[in-house]
């Protein structure tokens, strides 16, 4: 018999809208309501700010190690936008800019990076889990919280977030198969920003596009300007309302650019080129929207730099308020409890000393 040709479906669509010289597509431009367009630039703009201000912290050892988020705001505010709070959300741990968006309060932020389990008080009731900091690790979570909706016979909606990198690991390729499979209302969201640490995505997988990848699964994907929010909110909301309406999932892949390190602990130096960085810096998200905005006459220049005034001073807020719950806790000695059941001499010993050095600092102070 001679080889037959398998009738399939390879199509993947790119989308933008807005692209990074301002040229507008009206045709496909979204209708989003004046009032969200500005949350969305605010959003953005708290992301970056906030982003910043975390680094100097870190620098200053105030906060521990974090993933910075500078550069893809658009890719996680204009996707996460689309939910409603019913909705879940599973973040990797690079999503600030989203788990801001769904309620979280700077001040858990910075309690959570400063080491402490207040980090993420129960109280707060949102339908998002922790950051994972294992890799691809929140893929499964979000398809099995999508698939438990579909057999409540619930209507809501899970959105999951990785990177590229997340996209070589096992867990994401099991949760799109079962997604595919039991057709669960979930959204992955990939935000290509061209490196997984130190190894570009080139070295990563020998697909064209990370969206071509839903194709072996069944699913629709789509890779979209992950620095144009018009379009990641276009996207998304077509998406959120297809997974909502008993469609199945969708596999959106942003391209976006990390901007700054991995984390804390890594020097992007040492594997790219400033040339590289600024080429990407000309796509700025945020400097894109905020054009877009002046010229629909939603935005000028004096409202921005109000805007940058409040957001600051919303900023210090909060690390007031965090630094005002750090010190009740601030108790170096309660490093040696809840440990061991009974403690052992050479901690014992460690705890000793610390002891006499606290005293000897206090009495110090005392006299000084």
């Amino acid at each position: 018999m001679p080889r037959e040709k398998i009738d399939l479906e390879y199509q993947v669509d790119y989308l933008s809208i807005l692209d990074e010289k301002g040229n507008l597509d009206k045709d496909l431009e979204p209708d989003i309501p004046d009032d969200l367009l500005l949350k969305l630039n605010r959003a953005m703009l708290l992301g970056r700010r906030f982003d910043e201000r975390l680094l100097s912290l870190q620098r200053q050892g105030r906060v521990g190690t974090f993933a910075p988020i500078t550069g893809q705001e658009a890719s996680q505010v204009g996707a996460v936008a689309c939910l409603r709070s019913s909705d879940w959300m599973t973040p990797s741990f690079r999503e600030m800019g989203a788990e801001l968006w769904r309620g979280k309060a700077m001040e858990t932020v910075l309690l959570g990076l400063g080491g402490f389990n207040e980090g993420w008080p129960e109280e707060e009731p949102h339908n998002d889990l922790p950051v994972a900091v294992p890799v691809g690790s929140q893929v499964l979570h979000a398809v099995g919280i999508a698939w438990a909706m579909k057999y409540r016979e619930k209507d809501d909606v899970a959105m999951t977030f990785l990177g590229d990198g997340g996209t070589s690991e096992g867990d994401f390729h099991e949760g799109m198969n079962f997604a595919g499979v039991y057709q669960a209302p979930v959204v992955f969201v990939c935000q290509n920003n061209q490196w997984a640490i130190s190894i570009p995505r080139s070295r990563q997988t020998r697909s064209e596009t990370i969206a071509q990848k839903a194709i072996a699964y069944g699913i629709p994907g789509i890779q979209v300007d992950g620095n144009d929010i018009l379009a990641v909110y276009a996207a998304a909301r077509e998406a959120v309302d297809r997974a909502r309406s008993g469609g199945g999932p969708t596999l959106l892949e942003c391209v976006t650019y990390r901007m700054m390190m991995h984390t804390t602990a890594d020097d992007p130096k040492r594997y790219r080129t400033e040339e590289e960085v600024n080429a990407w810096k000309a796509r700025d998200p945020i400097t894109r929207f905020q054009k877009y905005l002046t010229n629909r006459g939603l935005l000028s220049e004096a409202q921005i730099k109000a805007l940058e005034e409040e957001i600051q001073s919303d900023i210090q807020g909060a690390l007031d308020r965090a630094e005002d719950i750090m010190k009740k806790f601030v108790d170096p000695m309660h490093m040696f409890e809840h440990v061991y059941s009974e403690r052992p001499s050479y901690l014992e010993e460690q705890r000793q000393a610390l002891a006499e050095e606290l005293a000897a600092v206090e009495k110090e102070g005392n006299h000084g």
